[in-house]
Order: C-alpha cells, then structure tokens, then sequence
C-alpha cells in the first residue's frame, strides 16, 4: 500500500513511498474514524508514521495538531525532521521552557511540539491571551506513552492529558513501545477496541536475542566502569568483526566520551578490523566535525553522541552510523528515545546513572527496554542481539524485565497534593465531588480499577478528604460555605510557579521575617525540596568546604551545602571545576525558584525585598558582581559585556546612558553593539528624586511634613518607595511608577541628636540596583 495512493496530498511528508504490515493495520482507524487511538508496538516497527498519519488527517480537516515529545531533545529532532510538512505549507512550531515563546506563532501553527512539563505549565495558564493556544488542539499525539510509569515526570503526563480533554476534547492518539497492560491506557483514553492495538514482537522488523551479563564489582566505582566497559567490547566484538555495528549506552555525556577514547585503544589492541582512514573522502568530510575529539575517534570507526554536542556533530554522527562509517557508537539514553539508530548488537553499559538532582538512582526499566529496542538493523540483520550489563545482585530483577516486560503504572499518588492544589487553584475543583470526577478521568482511577489493593482503591474517598485537609491545614486552600473549596494566594502561587508544597510553605516563611537577606534566598533555595535528593560525592567536599569559607552552613545537609556551594560559585562567576558537572542543572533550577521566591516576596513582602530576588536570581544567572548586575537588565548585556563595562566605571544603565554610544565605544564596544546597548538602556525606568525644602534641622518636639518627588524619567515600571529613619521604616509603597510620585515625609523632633532620612526606589521586576538618597537632619 503506498502513501501516495492514501494520502496523495501528503506523500512528501513522509520519509518513505509504502506503508509496512503493522502501518496498514493500524491505517483505517487513523484516518476513517474520529475515536481516540492507543497503539503499542515493538521499537522501530514504523510507530512514528502512525503519529504522522494522525496529524495528516487533522490538517486535512483544517486542524490544529499537538505532538508530545518525551524529551526536549527530541522537540528539535521533531522540528528538523518535519520540515517536510514546511515543505508543503504547514508550520511547525516548537514550545519548550529553554525558547521564548511567541504567542502569535503559536496560535497560527498547524503543528504544536510541547514537553509533557511545558505542556503543563501552558494548561495551568490557558486562559491567559499568552497561552490560550493550548484550547484550541484538534488532535494531541502522545509520544512514548509508557512514560505514564516514569518517576515525577509520569504524573504530570497524566494530569496534563486528563486538562487538556477537559479544556478542547482533542482527539488522542498515544503511541508506545511495548507494554502489557495496553488495555488500561486504552480505558483511560476511552479508546474503542477496534482503536486499540497491541502489536507483538512478531511486527518487529528484526528478531531480538536479549539478555544480561555481570561482571565482577569491586570497590571502586572508576574501575568498574572499565570492568563493565571491557564487558560490553566483548559482548561487541563478534559483531565488529562482522562488519555489523555496536552501540553502546553508557550513564553521562563524559562517560561517551571517556568510553570511545579508551574503546579505540582497546579496539586497536584486539586489532579489530575497524576504521575508515584510508578513506581519503571520509578523511576531507570529518574536517566539518566541530568537536576535535570527536573528529579523530570517527576515522577509527569509534564515535560518541550527546545530547551537549553541536546539531551539526550530531547530525553526521547519525548519517555516519547508518552509512556504516561510524561501527562503534557510544550514546547516552537520549539515542534511545529520538533517532531512530539501529544495530545490531546494543550493550546497556550502565544501568545506574548520576543525577545532578536525585544523586546515584536507576536507569527506569522503560528506558532499558527502549535501548535494547535499537537491536537489529531492518535489511542487513535477522536477528539483533541485546545486552544488560549489571551487578550480579541485579541480574535476576533485570531476567525477569526481559522476559515479563514492564506494566505500565500511575504515578500520580506520590504527588496528589501538589497536583490537586493546580486544579484548585486553575478554579476546575471546587468541591470533593469535583475532586472525585476529576480523578474519574486519571490513568490513576483506570489502573486502580485493575489492581484495587495494591492502589488501595476502597479507601480512595477517604486518602482525597485527607490530602484535602492537609492542604487546608498548610494554607493552600480554604474551605467556604456548602463545603466549597478555593485557593489561596499561596495555592495560587505554588501552582503557578510548578513548586512542590514544602517548597511553598518554606518560602512563605521567609516573607514573615523582619528583614530578609540575599543569604536568607540562596538558603532557602539551597534546602528547596526540588534539591531533596541532591548528594554531595567524597571528591567535591574540599571545593564545597573552599566556596563556603567563612558562612555559618552547621544545619545544613551536604546536599544542600553542595547546592548552596554552586549558587554562590555561580554569583561570583566562578564555580569549582569539582562542581561544573552538575552546576548546570541545579542553577537552571535555582534561577526558576528564585523567580517565584520573587514573586512571594512581591505578593507577601515587599517590592525591595522582591527586587534583591531579582538580584540575585541575575547573578547567579549571569555571573557578575552586586553593584554591576543592573547591567544585565538591558537587552544584550550578558556577562562578558556587563564585565566590560563595569571594569570601564559603567555598572549602571544610567552610566550607559550618561556615557551615551561614544562612551561606549571607548569602553570597547562596537558602533553598531554600542547602539544596541544604549537604546536598551534607555528603555528601563530611570529615577530621580527632588526634596524640595527639605530642612537641615529641626527643634526638639516640633514636626512637619514635607514632600519628596520620586520622577520616573525612563519607561514605566512597578515599582517600591521605601522611606525610613535612622534605619527604622517610616512608611513604603507600592505603585506603578509612570512619571511621579509625592511621598510625605514627617520630619520630627525626637530624642536623637540628628536624623537621617532615607528614600529608596526598588523595581521588583527588574535587577536593578535600588536607588538611595538620604538626608541628614538635626535635631536642635
């Protein structure tokens, strides 16, 4: 059955001229009917054409298709490789927490790629004019379905499949590798069973051999590493020698590398037939590789794939292997879930990783089953041979995956609380009954139905009046009349900002303290539940210890310490190369929940204290010193240029705009750049106070009240005058500051020698160093 004779509008969408077995199978209930569609089937047997066909038929009717992606990653994968439906006039467009969004663009796409995270985040503000896009999808294709079971990311699939249905009804259609309760997912989705399919191993292209192998563990976890990487070269080699291909799964992007620079050795001690150097064409087209490492493994036949590498390293290390160029491909489990990148022999080096948040845990068994699915290459293999290299103490759980496979489970228990406050909180459950009909339409009531005591299901009414209580209890909900339930300002802000409760709970309680200090934020933050999980390794302790030299931690965990170590690296633009690993991650973290600490501050504090969040949410994010991190709030100023211009006396925009375009260029920038920044400069509010007849002095026991202007010359802002004496807050406000301000001052006669008056301006949304001026009055 060829596509051209389907779908002749849509041939050139897809990236092959006839459907397979298990593609006209599944054919008439894509396209000849409307119901939702759940279909599992065997790694590489053709499931992302069943995707394709889904979104065909939605933009034949003129809709609007959503396409889940389980990864980021793979939402730019999705985005190249769909280039074809560009091609014939229909738009892609890429949703992700990493792109600024355009709200327009969104809302004109024909195809919407969203992480189940940011669609969540998008549904919980779909009644706001930037996220209204997300009620208007005709058709939602779950990728990877089975990801329902992963930890913490399982439960936001399912809740924020469950919104969307309520939102728009979209059409679902959800894709998956193969899983034993398929039914259970087809219930949840209440699709028919004439839109069911369970396609067995016999729809896979090439027969899989699977199976595990120890090694023998020692006491050191650098040399195991070589011990399991000895393993799996020989569980390769008789493949390598066969001019068949091997890949390779090992737990970080450094481990890929560090694995094929030592393979190449090993490969060439063995004197394994590998290799292309003698090919003079493949020699000039390594030259296009970026990364030198890369470039002289590659002509050895060994090659590694990251997810940190260029797209264009990437991209050729893909075309490479399935040329059969590249014979030794070392891959972290990103691989596994995007391209799709067969072998015929696939070894799990690794099936513990480290993770920057929850510290050492284990690879999840979807991900083992979705690598060992890369075994065998369609056309060139009858069989594909795939290998779990482990422990022996791990060996047994490991059989039994490999032989029963893995039920897919809910879990959405684990965080019910913090799930049913963003419902709460979006306004959709306003009563038990409320809470009962939503948890209807979760996987959660689905699989507890199947496996009533090990879900507890006869207690389910009561588990949700408990949670509900506790939730009252820590003050994100309320109760009215009628039994009625809403959330309060602090539900409201837990659910916006896609915090965890304690989380919550420990940042308001930070906005009741009388005066809140930038070590008081990065504390809080530090201890976050989101960092729960974080350990500190033997090897990073001496740098943790060097970075917080000085500062009382004595109550905090090493965990925390660790956390609290790379947040203040990372503020100072320099982070121990001990703690480089897992910076990354754990600063994108800190940013996220400095931004909504900010918000706290703003809604139960006050705007200055908002404002030092900003701060230091900015420096952290950019690496430069206090008193120049103003800098960073005008457009194209990131670290190296606010450097530049601080150590050129600039640390303010209002330095910029004094210093004007020729200032600039003499502080080193270009013309052209030098413009840019001053224009961006100008652009941000900009205040200057006047005192008028503000008096010198003052006698004992008389008062007056005198006027002091607060003028906005730059753009309008929210903004914080705070006025106090002697350090003592007198007065403060909150306001909109478009042109001017006239803030009373009292001026007293009090029991002091002299007073001193102190006006400050703080913008809570901007980390610009608040403006002070004081004045000294005394008292005679």
């Amino acid at each position: 059955m060829e596509v051209a004779e389907v779908l002749p509008d849509f041939a050139d969408a897809f990236a092959f001229e006839e459907f397979n077995r298990m593609q006209r199978e599944a054919l008439p209930a894509l396209l000849e009917r409307d119901d939702n569609v759940v279909a599992s089937a065997p790694t590489a047997s053709g499931k992302t054409a069943l995707a394709e066909l889904a979104i065909c038929k939605a933009l034949a009717d003129g809709g609007t298709a959503l396409f889940i992606a389980p990864l980021r990653a793979l939402t730019n994968e999705k985005e190249a490789d769909w280039d074809r439906f560009e091609s014939l006039d229909y738009s892609v467009y890429v949703v992700t927490g990493e792109r600024d969004l355009n709200p327009r663009r969104a809302r004109h796409a024909d195809i919407l790629v969203m992480t189940p995270e940011k669609l969540d985040s998008a549904t919980r503000k779909h009644d706001s004019r930037r996220y209204d896009f997300v009620t208007d999808i005709d058709v939602c294709v779950i990728d990877e379905v089975h990801l329902l079971d992963a930890d913490r990311r399982g439960s936001v699939l399912e809740v924020t499949i469950s919104r969307l249905r309520r939102l728009c009804s979209p059409r679902v259609v959800a894709l998956s590798a193969t899983m034993p309760n398929v039914d259970d997912v087809a219930a949840w989705l209440d699709a028919p069973p004439a839109c069911t399919f369970e396609f067995g191993d016999d729809y896979r292209p090439v027969d899989l051999n699977a199976g595990v192998k120890t090694y023998t563990h020692g006491e050191n976890t650098f040399a195991d590493k070589y011990r399991r990487l000895y393993r799996a070269l020989d569980l390769a080699e008789p493949h390598l020698r066969e001019d068949g291909q091997a890949l390779v799964f090992v737990s970080s992007r450094q481990d890929t590398v560090q694995a094929a620079k030592k393979a190449r050795d090993e490969i060439a001690e063995r004197d394994v037939p590998m290799g292309a150097r003698g090919d003079y064409d493949f020699h000039t087209e390594s030259k296009d590789l970026e990364n030198d490492t890369l470039r002289k493994s590659a002509l050895d036949g060994v090659a590694f794939h990251h997810a940190g590498l260029s797209k264009n390293d990437k991209d050729l290390v893909e075309e490479w292997f399935k040329q059969g160029k590249i014979e030794l491909l070392f891959s972290t489990s990103t691989l596994a879930w995007g391209v799709n990148l067969p072998a015929r022999c696939v070894v799990i080096r690794d099936t513990k990783y480290h993770d920057p948040l929850e510290g050492e845990v284990d690879m999840s068994p979807l991900d083992v089953l979705q690598m060992l699915g890369r075994a065998g290459r369609p056309g060139y293999d009858d069989v594909g041979y795939g290998w779990v290299v482990c422990d022996s103490a791990d060996a047994d759980k490991y059989r039994r995956l490999l032989r029963d496979g893995k039920e897919i489970e809910s879990r959405l228990a684990d965080s019910l609380d913090a799930h049913l406050n963003a419902e709460i909180a979006m306004g959709t459950i306003t009563d038990l009954e409320d809470v009962m009909d939503w948890l209807e339409t979760t996987f959660y009531y689905v699989r507890g139905q199947s496996r009533p005591e090990a879900y507890d299901f006869p207690n389910l009414r009561q588990r949700v009046r408990d949670c509900l209580e506790r939730l009252v209890e820590q003050g994100f909900v309320e109760t009215g009349e009628n039994l009625s339930i809403e959330a309060t300002s602090l539900g409201v802000l837990a659910s916006k900002y896609y915090l965890r409760l304690d989380t919550a709970e420990r940042f308001a309680a930070v906005c009741e303290r009388d005066e809140v200090t930038a070590d008081d934020l990065l504390e809080a933050v530090a201890t976050a539940e989101e960092f729960d999980s974080v350990s500190a390794r033997q090897s990073e302790r001496d740098a943790i210890s060097a970075v917080l030299v000085g500062q009382e931690t004595g109550d905090l965990e090493a965990g925390e310490r660790k956390v609290l170590a790379i947040l203040r690296g990372a503020a100072s633009g320099s982070t121990p190369s001990e703690l480089r690993s897992d910076a990354w991650v754990i600063r994108q973290n800190a940013t996220r929940l400095l931004s909504a600490l900010q918000a706290f501050l703003e809604r139960f504090c006050d705007p200055h204290a908002a404002n030092l969040a900003r701060r230091v949410e900015a420096r952290i994010e950019n690496g430069v010193a206090d008193d120049a991190v103003g800098l960073t709030a005008i457009d194209g100023v990131g670290p190296g240029r606010a450097s530049k211009l601080s150590k050129e006396g600039l640390s303010t925009p209002g330095d910029v705009v004094s210093a004007g375009v020729s200032g600039l260029v003499a502080a080193g920038l270009s013309e052209g750049v030098a413009e840019r920044v001053y224009e961006g400069a100008q652009s941000l509010p900009a205040v200057e106070l006047e005192w008028g007849a503000f008096p010198d002095t003052v006698r004992t026991g008389e008062s007056d009240v005198h006027q002091v202007t607060v003028r906005n010359v730059g753009e309008p802002a929210q903004a914080g005058i705070r006025v106090t004496v002697n350090g003592v807050e007198m007065s403060s406000v909150s306001t909109y500051l478009r042109d001017e301000e006239t803030i009373p001052v009292g001026v007293f006669g009090a029991n002091e020698d002299e007073l001193e008056f102190t006006v400050s301006v703080a913008f809570p949304g901007e980390p610009l160093v608040p403006l002070e001026e004081s004045r000294t009055v005394v008292v005679e």
